[in-house]
C-alpha cells in the first residue's frame, strides 16, 4: 500500500481526564494509494479530528497511524510528507501569489530560482497563470482556493489532506473546484483524505466515503453503495434527503408500508423495519397507490419540489415533469419506483 494511509483502532480524547468522552472511538480504515476517500458527517462527528491526526497536528490517545506501511503515529507534520489544505486557505496576506506558493519550498532549503520555477508550474497545473504578483486580497475566493491548492501540491506530498476546502465558495465555484480537485487527484495519482459535511460534494469526488456519527464509522463504501444501500436510518437520512417511514417485512419477503406493498431485491428478515425513500423515487399520478393531496409546490428551474399530505404523513417529492405541473390542492396517487428505495433496520 505504497504511500497509502492506514488507521488502526484510533481513539482521541481531549485532555487528561479519563471521564471526558472520546471524540473518536476506535476508528480503523485504509485510504489506498492513489485514491480519494472522503470522511463525511455532521458537525461534531469527529471527522476533522481524524484528519488532524493524519496530518500530525493532533496525537491519538490510542491506536496507530501508518503511511506507506511506516508507523508515523509519533511523528510531527514535517516528518510525514503530508500537505493539508484548510477551509480558510491560510494564505499569507503580505505575500504575493508566487511567494505564497513557493514558501514551503524555501523553508525546506530549495533555492529561490528553483522554488519560483516549481511554484509557477504548480500554479499552471491548477489553471492560474499571470497572477504571480497579486496579493491574496486582490483575488476572488476561487482564485485563492487555487493558490492554496498549488501551495499544497508544489511540495509533492505523499498524502494530500483537505479540510472543508470548498465551503467558502458559491455553488458554481464549488462545482468547478470539486471537478478540478478530482481531475488533479486522478492525473497525479494522489492519495487524498477529504473532509466535508456536504453530501453532494462527497458523492462527486470520492472513490470511497466514510460516514461518521458521534466518533464512530456508521458506514463506509463507494458513493453508489452509500446512496443506494444505506445500512442505517442515520446514513439514509444523511446521504441525500431520504424520508424514513415505518414498515413491516412480511414472511414472504415483501414489505408493507402503509397501503403500499414493496418487493425488495434482497432478502429481508420478517419484522418491523424502516423504508428510506429518496424524493426522486416517487411516481406521481399512479392509478392506484398512496392517496395524496398536494399542499405546497415550488419551481426550481429544472424540477419541481412538492409536499404532499398522505396517510404516511407529509411526503417530499422531486419531479422533473415540467410539462404537467401540479397546483396546490391537487389530488393524486403516489407509487414508488425501484431506484432510491432502501430497507433499513428499525432503530432500537
Amino acid at each position: 500500500m505504497s504511500n497509502g494511509i492506514e488507521l488502526r483502532d484510533i481513539t482521541k480524547r481531549y485532555g487528561n481526564d479519563a471521564r471526558t468522552p472520546l471524540a473518536v472511538k476506535g476508528v480503523s480504515f485504509e485510504v489506498p494509494a492513489g485514491t480519494l476517500t472522503t470522511i463525511l458527517g455532521p458537525s461534531g462527528c469527529g471527522k476533522t479530528t481524524i484528519l488532524r491526526m493524519i496530518a500530525g497536528l493532533e496525537s491519538p490517545t490510542s491506536g496507530s497511524i501508518l503511511m506507506g506501511g511506516r508507523d508515523v503515529t509519533t511523528l510531527g507534520p514535517a516528518e510525514r510528507n503530508v500537505s493539508m489544505m484548510f477551509q480558510s486557505y491560510a494564505l499569507f496576506p503580505h505575500m504575493n501569489v508566487i511567494e505564497n506558493v513557493s514558501y514551503g519550498l524555501r523553508m525546506s532549503g530549495v533555492r529561490k530560482n528553483e522554488a519560483t520555477a516549481r511554484a509557477r508550474d504548480a500554479l499552471k497545473g491548477v489553471g492560474l497563470v499571470g497572477f504571480d504578483e497579486r496579493l491574496p486580497s486582490e483575488l476572488s475566493g476561487g482564485q485563492q482556493q487555487r493558490v492554496a491548492l498549488a501551495r499544497a501540491l508544489v511540495l509533492e506530498p505523499a498524502v494530500l489532506l483537505f479540510d472543508e476546502p470548498l465551503s467558502n465558495l458559491d455553488a458554481r465555484l464549488r462545482r468547478e473546484m470539486r471537478e478540478e480537485i478530482r481531475n488533479l487527484q486522478r492525473r497525479l495519482h494522489l492519495t487524498v483524505a477529504y473532509v466535508t459535511h456536504d453530501q453532494s460534494e462527497a458523492l462527486a469526488v470520492s472513490d470511497e466515503i466514510i460516514v461518521m456519527d458521534h466518533g464512530v464509522i456508521a458506514q463506509r463504501g463507494t458513493p453508489e453503495q452509500l446512496y443506494g444501500h444505506p445500512e442505517s436510518e442515520f446514513v439514509a437520512g444523511f446521504m441525500g434527503e431520504a424520508m424514513v417511514f415505518p414498515a413491516l417485512a412480511q414472511p414472504d419477503g415483501r414489505v408493507q408500508m402503509g397501503p403500499l406493498m414493496l418487493t425488495p431485491g434482497y432478502p429481508i428478515a420478517p419484522g418491523i423495519v424502516k423504508v428510506a425513500v429518496r424524493p426522486e423515487a416517487w411516481y406521481i399520478g399512479a392509478a392506484v397507490g398512496l392517496p395524496a393531496i398536494l399542499r405546497k409546490a415550488a419551481f426550481l428551474g429544472n424540477f419541481y419540489e412538492y409536499a404532499f399530505d398522505t396517510a404516511l404523513g407529509s411526503v417530499f417529492v422531486v419531479s422533473t415533469d415540467l410539462a404537467h405541473p401540479l397546483a396546490a390542492g391537487a389530488e393524486t396517487h403516489l407509487s414508488l419506483t425501484s431506484h432510491g428505495v432502501s430497507i433499513v433496520p428499525a432503530a432500537l
